[in-house]
């Protein structure tokens, strides 16, 4: 690593974050905000998961099926998060809920 690395990793360390989420006015808003939330989770999850599958074959491969799979990948992130999901987001809207509670 060079100085000026160190220099900005330190600069980046001394900023604290800015909250930037949203509020949620109501329980119904924070469901759907913490579903979303945990589909793209998932998503990422199964994105990682696909990643090293190989399509094989006279039709395999190029954009269209990246399209395809990215397209399928998030229907089956909406469908696995409706469906309970990983227990994400009862924990996360646990603590949105609580973070606006406090910032009352």
């Amino acid at each position: 690593m060079s100085a000026a690395d160190l220099t900005l990793s330190s600069a980046l360390q001394s900023v604290k974050p800015q909250l930037s989420t949203p509020v949620a006015k109501n329980a119904a808003q924070a469901d759907k905000a913490v579903k979303d939330f945990e589909a793209v989770f998932i998503n990422e999850f199964l994105g990682t998961m696909f990643e090293g599958i190989k399509a094989d074959g006279p039709f395999d491969g190029g954009p269209g099926e990246e399209i395809f799979r990215a397209l399928m990948l998030e229907k089956y992130s909406k469908t696995i998060a409706d469906q309970g999901g990983f227990g994400l987001a009862d924990s996360v809207k646990r603590q949105l809920l609580s973070m606006q509670e406090t910032a009352r």
